[in-house]
Order: structure tokens, then C-alpha cells, then sequence
């Protein structure tokens, strides 16, 4: 079977592990080779082993704080190095804190916002120049359906995906000119990932005063195909959005929530 992807080149912030690792193992299955940026540089060295390991593509891992501009710069120096271009950037780290907004510590509330949206911004603004160049890139935030959607005691993060999906559309209308396509993918709740089944379950219980098992049957109930959101339903976007069959889309935040959301 072709691969869609060949020769290209991807970065992945947020790789090491997760729906980051699965989108990196995806992309070389299809042909990429992949920088994996994590802030766990050992996890992100770990993965790209895997990967060189158990493929024919190239991989190597690349620590990043996607907050510090100096350190993102580098990731994308390191990526060109390694590799010749930068064609595929996937901004798919962040983080999540869920808190009531009279008891949400400030710090917390703007560590999110730095992440999530910052770190994109800075990872975007540094890809951006590479492909503007080249005349070419594709460039794909994870967002979330909390990115269309207010998030009960989770206004952080909703603020930031909010703000991630403006920044998509706005940078997508810079780029266009240079061949440079901007899009975004909102996946529903990925009710088996680690993030939930380390930390959303027991933060969502404490907050709703319900079970884990409550919480998770809650968001089951909440979506048409009764269903959660899974790495594959995501990586098949990503996928998509990367490749030239997608070469007339641009400024898009691409909704895969199962009917959850239709905005």
C-alpha cells in the first residue's frame, strides 16, 4: 500500500507517550521521519527508538519545554539539521488543570494558558519560517471539542483551546500565500488514554462528587455513537490534514467527537 506521507519530515511536541506517541508512530508508518519533542527527553529518546526500531524511517528525540522560545527554536534547528525541511508539525503537547474558577490558583490557570496556547504560538512562529521558505508545510494543532465548547470547572484549558482555534484561523490566513496550511483537530474524550485514566477520572469525580465509573458512563452518555474517542480516529485526521489530499484546506478545527460536537 502507498504511503501517503513519504520523505516527508514531522515534529511532534508532545510525543513521548500518549496520543503524541501515536500520532509519531502513525506518521512513520506512513512514511514520515519523525522528530519526537517531548519535555521528557528521556521518553522522547525512548520513543524515537521504537520507532527507528520497528520501521524503515528515520527518528530521533528532541527535549523541548514548547514554553521556552530558545528551546522550541532549537527543536526546529535540530529537525532541518537531521533532516533537510520541516514539512509536517503536529503542536500536540499540553497540559490540563481542572479547578473551580473561585478556587483556581492563578499560577495554575496561567501555566495552562502557557502551554496550551504559548507553546503553540512559539512552535507555529518557528515552524512557520521554514515552510515559508520551502513554499510548502502543514501545520496541526490538537485542540480539543473544549476549543468549540465551554468545560465545566475547566476554564483554563477551554480558554486556551479557544484562543488555539483563533490562532489557527488567523495564521492560516498569513501562510496561505506561501503554500503553508494551518488546521486543527478537535477529538472527543479519549476515555482510555493514560491522561484520563491517571488524572481526569479522579479530578472529574472530585469535582462532580461522583464515582470514577460514574464519570466515565457520564461522557459515554454524552455522545451519539456511545462511544470514547480513540488515537486511531485521531491519527487517521492527522494523517489526512498532513497529506496532499487535503491541499484545499486550511483554517479549519476538524471536529472528531462521535457527534458529540457539530460546530
Amino acid at each position: 500500500m502507498d504511503r501517503i506521507l513519504e520523505a516527508k519530515t514531522a515534529v511532534v511536541t508532545g510525543g513521548a507517550r500518549g496520543l503524541g506517541q501515536e500520532i509519531c508512530q502513525r506518521l512513520a508508518a506512513e512514511g514520515c521521519n519523525v522528530v519526537v519533542a517531548d519535555i521528557d527527553g528521556e521518553g522522547a529518546a525512548e520513543t524515537a527508538a521504537e520507532i527507528a526500531e520497528s520501521t524503515d524511517q528515520k527518528a530521533i528525540g528532541v527535549q523541548v519545554d514548547v514554553t521556552d522560545e530558545a528551546q522550541v527554536e532549537a527543536m526546529v534547528r535540530r529537525a532541518v539539521e537531521a533532516f533537510g525541511s520541516l514539512d509536517i508539525l503536529v503542536s500536540n503537547a499540553g497540559i490540563l488543570i481542572a479547578e473551580a474558577i473561585d478556587e483556581f490558583p492563578a499560577e495554575k490557570w496561567q501555566a495552562v494558558i502557557n502551554v496550551n496556547l504559548v507553546g503553540y504560538m512559539l512552535c507555529a512562529k518557528h515552524a512557520s519560517r521554514v515552510m515559508k521558505e520551502q513554499q510548502s508545510g502543514a501545520i496541526i494543532q490538537i485542540n480539543s471539542k473544549s476549543g468549540k465548547k465551554g468545560s465545566y470547572k475547566n476554564s483554563a484549558y477551554a480558554a486556551a483551546k479557544f484562543g488555539g482555534i483563533g490562532l489557527t484561523q488567523s495564521i492560516a490566513l498569513e501562510l496561505a500565500e506561501f503554500g503553508v496550511r494551518v488546521n486543527a483537530i478537535c477529538p472527543g474524550n479519549l476515555l482510555d488514554s493514560p491522561l484520563w485514566v491517571n488524572s481526569l477520572y479522579s479530578q472529574y469525580a472530585k469535582n462532580l462528587g461522583i464515582t470514577e465509573e460514574e464519570v466515565r458512563q457520564k461522557y459515554i452518555d454524552q455522545v451519539p455513537m456511545k462511544r470514547g474517542c480513540t488515537y486511531e480516529d485521531v491519527c487517521n485526521v492527522v494523517v489526512f490534514l498532513a497529506s496532499d489530499q487535503a491541499s484545499y484546506m486550511t483554517g479549519q478545527a476538524i471536529n472528531v467527537t462521535g457527534g458529540q460536537e457539530m460546530r
